[in-house]
């Protein structure tokens, strides 16, 4: 059964969202659907989060790779709706190669992340450093300088990130984030002058590599050849502290074993690391505490599915607007 959407309540006069990925951006607009005024902050320069399509120059021209995600699924009904929404707007497409109900963003992964930011009060490069609970609200110091007072507070970032903040606050949710152990993951991007042998689009479970795209492949991408290249959980966890250029390297040749083809020099090779890439899986939803106006969500509190992150941020706003709902005028 679909989740009911939240009516309209009585509003905090103020909501401050730490994190502006997906999960931050659905609870923020399940909220203000229904009269709240909230605020996001995220440390990164601009949309994507784990959801990021990286843009290169190259000598063959501009080059994007989505070095984050590389899919979606949609089967909640709720999420099926608003997958809809996305493709009718133009930033999603399906990706039968992937799976029969994977989804990408377009022209890049981080445009359904950008089309949720369109619509709120977003503050990038700004992160968040100290909250402090005060005379009934919240005071967030950033590198910016301070924030507040809000009158609830939601942590939407990584469990790692989110535990140094729980911690001073409130012992449940903290034991949950302390649990709640992510995966890294080391992620190579290569351009290439000529496709690769074979005519693959899509290599899975090959030895290092956890997973490897064809990335100009996908849908509403264009350019020349590029390749998306993910270590495996174990073995990025094995390489974690390793230069990106060793990764860059060792990966492409794992390539061309998983190919079984001499692979031609790369025009550019680079390599990302991913500390907090694959979240827990706790069952939780979403964490509330309403005597405090403090919340959490992510996909570490559902299941590590961006899918999940956007429930996790619809469930938080549903549980905020029932507490508003029942506090006095």
């Amino acid at each position: 059964m679909p989740s009911p959407e939240p009516t309209p309540t009585r509003a905090f006069s103020s909501v401050l969202i730490v994190g502006a990925g997906m999960a931050g951006l659905s609870c923020a607009g399940a909220l203000a659907s229904v009269g709240h005024a909230v605020t996001l902050i995220d440390k990164a320069r601009g949309p994507g989060g784990r959801m990021s399509t990286r843009r290169m120059d190259t000598p063959l021209g501009q080059v994007s790779f989505d070095h984050g995600a590389q899919y979606f699924t949609a089967r909640d009904p709720g999420f099926r709706q608003q997958v809809a929404e996305w493709a009718v707007a133009g930033v999603a497409a399906p990706w039968p190669v992937a799976g029969a109900d994977a989804w990408v963003g377009t022209p890049g992964m981080n445009a359904v992340i950008k089309a949720l930011a369109a619509a709120q009060d977003v503050r990038w490069n700004t992160r968040a450093e100290q909250i402090v609970r005060q005379d009934g609200g919240w005071l967030v110091h950033t590198d910016a300088g301070p924030l507040g007072p809000f009158d609830a507070l939601v942590l939407a970032i990584p469990a790692e990130q989110a535990l140094p903040f729980l911690s001073l606050h409130d012992f449940d949710m903290a034991g949950a984030a302390l649990v709640a152990r992510s995966q890294p993951c080391w992620t190579a991007m290569f351009t290439f002058a000529e496709p690769l042998p074979g005519g693959r689009e899509i290599l899975r479970d090959c030895g290092a590599i956890g997973w490897a795209a064809r990335n100009s492949a996908k849908p509403g991408r264009t350019g020349p050849e590029a390749w998306v290249v993910q270590g495996s959980p174990d073995w990025s966890e094995a390489n974690l502290d390793c230069d990106a250029p060793d990764i860059a390297a060792r990966l492409l040749a794992e390539l061309a074993g998983a190919l079984e083809a001499d692979l031609p020099e790369p025009v550019t090779a680079s390599a990302h690391r991913w500390r907090y890439a694959q979240s827990a899986a706790l069952g939780r939803g979403a964490l509330w505490n309403p005597a405090l106006g403090l919340g959490a969500c992510g996909d570490w509190l559902l299941a590590p599915r961006v899918e999940c992150a956007w429930l996790s941020g619809q469930q938080l706003a549903r549980a905020m607007a029932e507490a508003a709902a029942s506090c006095p005028a």
